[in-house]
């Protein structure tokens, strides 16, 4: 039986940067709900709050009125990816995996080998003693995500993880990050700028406006789980895509001209 309750809610969430004639409205209100196992995307022009919402749901950042509410029984419920990987360049790949364990006092044997299990399933079983710069942009990604996953998190944030690769590999980690999640079923909020990568990846789309930003609609990609990444050549793919980007012509004009 499904569990019918929000695993993230946001009611009513703002937040403002700088104080008086120079402060900036940056988002909100939003009015947010995740369900369990949901992998729901985030789509906006830039500048409209979705990385500061994540920030919000990660506790880096506080709202300025309202409130994110996680449910869970975890210390450490959340774990975030960031587009520049946030991985450390003096510690060695399985280290870098090893370090949110290490945080959470994991017994050495135990979380070295969870780090080895999810750089065997990431594909970088080879890469365990190398360093981060003997690694490619796709490589660093994969490892940025392994970390995350190993501390088992309920809730999976992700900044644009993908967005500084090119365009092929950034094909080929949407759909191993597609597989993982169908497997792991973990809670995801994902910001993107890419709508191909929302319908790919998403159970939901959401809408954002033009800062302060808004949630103004939802689409759920008409493609049932398990899927895959042939889903972009079919017709309903490329309407849904229309559709988004018609909805977000005006938003980006709106946030180019401020």
């Amino acid at each position: 039986m499904e569990d019918p309750h929000p695993k993230l809610r946001a009611h009513a969430v703002t937040r403002t940067f700088g104080r008086a004639a120079r402060a900036v409205h940056a988002l909100g209100p939003v009015d947010l709900e995740i369900a369990p196992g949901e992998f729901t995307c985030l789509v906006g022009p830039s500048g409209c709050g979705k990385s500061t919402l994540l920030r919000i749901a990660a506790g880096l950042l506080r709202p300025g009125s309202g409130e994110l509410t996680i449910r869970t029984a975890a210390r450490h419920p959340v774990a975030m990816i960031f587009q520049d990987y946030g991985i450390y360049d003096w510690k060695t790949v399985r280290a870098n995996v090893r370090f949110g364990l290490d945080i959470q006092k994991v017994p050495r044997r135990e979380a070295n080998a969870r780090a080895t299990d999810w750089l065997t399933r990431m594909g970088l079983a080879d890469f365990t003693d190398a360093y981060p710069a003997a690694l490619s942009g796709g490589m660093r990604q994969r490892v940025a995500i392994a970390r995350a996953l190993a501390v088992e998190p309920e809730i999976l944030l992700m900044d644009e993880p993908f967005a500084a690769l090119d365009a092929q590999l950034r094909v080929i980690l949407q759909d191993e990050l597609l597989a993982l999640t169908q497997t792991t079923r973990t809670t995801t909020l994902f910001v993107t700028h890419s709508l191909e990568e929302a319908i790919v990846l998403g159970d939901r789309v959401l809408v954002m406006s033009a800062r302060p930003g808004r949630v103004i609609a939802e689409r759920r990609p008409p493609f049932p789980r398990p899927r895959g990444g042939e889903i972009r050549t079919a017709p309903e793919f490329t309407a849904l895509k229309g559709e988004l980007w018609e909805l977000l012509r005006a938003e980006v004009g709106t946030a180019a001209a401020a």
